[in-house]
């Protein structure tokens, strides 16, 4: 039995034809929207490619970049054929690739739905990139002076200032590595000496956060240096002082920040894929619904439509049965093959002889 089995006449396939046809241009819109969805968030993480730690994370733009030209060319396509349709002579020359281009349509519906999934399931390898992308970024933040890397003191304060976030998982990430460059070190000084002498990696570290943590609300001037030193500031106790440092790591801010666009994006993409597949579904009624024609001479004549010609139980025993004969041949010529090679050995073998 098929499958979505509709009866159609002239007036109907017509409109059929035509809604199909604004339907494909209306996807072709939503390609240019997945398109420029892509390169925006390639462009976000262009931005901050100094703090991660692969190129991993450009698969979801540029699979969205894809599909969205992609999506674009197909339906392109698509619209043409369903305008041809109303016209017997020009949809001739489509027929035979139709079949095809369903096809091809079905796999290119797959990709979309996967990569949707991808939009959503990204954050995993996001953490992992970002949480490694940081804390290497960090090490290099004293180095302004250094060619290649005297960019990154700029690209973290303006990070940590626009997400109100502080080091990879919080402030006291700094305390862990010397992020004062030792241009900026006066090593006359009995303090600095002690300090390095003190550590086994002869670094300079202090309870100390660039200025770029500070929180503007804090109701007092902020408190860089020795934070944890609750003697050496009036009336402070650094963990009740919760206005005095950004509290949140950078790693979440921006965790939270590419997710919730990704998922934006992903929702986007399956409503894309909806629309997609309902296309697919319509050209495949208009293909057979225009091939059942019993009589093209009278093209005012009903005729039927279907999205399977069998059910879905047989469609697939059918093609699995296909698959099998296809390598059941493949296994043919291959043993043919091998006969005749050991013919040709055997001749050659008795000319020796004679």
């Amino acid at each position: 039995m098929a499958v979505m089995k509709v009866k159609f006449n002239q007036k109907k396939r017509v409109k059929l034809a035509q809604g199909l046809w604004l339907m494909n241009w209306f996807s072709v819109f939503a390609g240019i929207v997945v398109f420029a969805m892509g390169l925006f968030l390639k462009v976000e993480l262009r931005k901050r490619s100094e703090l991660m730690d692969n190129a991993e994370s450009h698969f979801v733009p540029n699979s969205l970049i894809l599909v969205g030209l992609l999506s674009c060319a197909f339906n392109g396509v698509a619209g043409k054929i369903c305008y041809d349709s109303l016209d017997p002579s020009k949809f001739a020359k489509w027929k035979p690739l139709l079949k095809l281009y369903l096809l091809v349509c079905f796999f290119f519906n797959i990709c979309i739905f996967l990569v949707a999934l991808f939009c959503f399931l990204m954050r995993g390898s996001l953490d992992t990139t970002l949480g490694n992308g940081l804390k290497n970024g960090m090490k290099y933040y004293r180095d302004t002076d250094t060619p290649g890397r005297c960019f990154m003191k700029k690209t973290i304060d303006l990070l940590q200032i626009e997400f109100k976030c502080c080091g990879n998982n919080g402030f006291r990430d700094w305390f862990e590595i010397q992020w004062i460059s030792n241009r900026y070190l006066d090593f006359s000084s009995k303090e600095v000496k002690d300090r390095i002498k003190s550590n086994v990696d002869g670094r300079y570290l202090v309870d100390g956060v660039p200025f770029s943590c500070c929180n503007p609300s804090s109701p007092r001037p902020c408190i860089q240096y020795q934070v944890s030193n609750n003697s050496a500031h009036y009336s402070y106790d650094y963990q009740t002082e919760e206005l005095n440092l950004w509290n949140r790591g950078c790693r979440e801010a921006l965790l939270k920040y590419y997710s919730s666009m990704m998922s934006s994006m992903g929702v986007v993409v399956l409503l894309v894929w909806i629309l997609e597949v309902s296309v697919m579904i319509g050209l495949r009624l208009l293909h057979t619904s225009l091939e059942s024609i019993s009589n093209p001479e009278d093209p005012e004549c009903e005729s039927e439509g279907w999205v399977l010609e069998k059910s879905f139980k047989e469609t697939f025993k059918s093609t699995l049965e296909n698959l099998k004969k296809i390598g059941k041949f493949n296994q043919v010529e291959a043993g043919a093959e091998g006969a005749d090679g050991e013919e040709g050995t055997k001749t050659q073998a008795v000319t020796t002889v004679s």
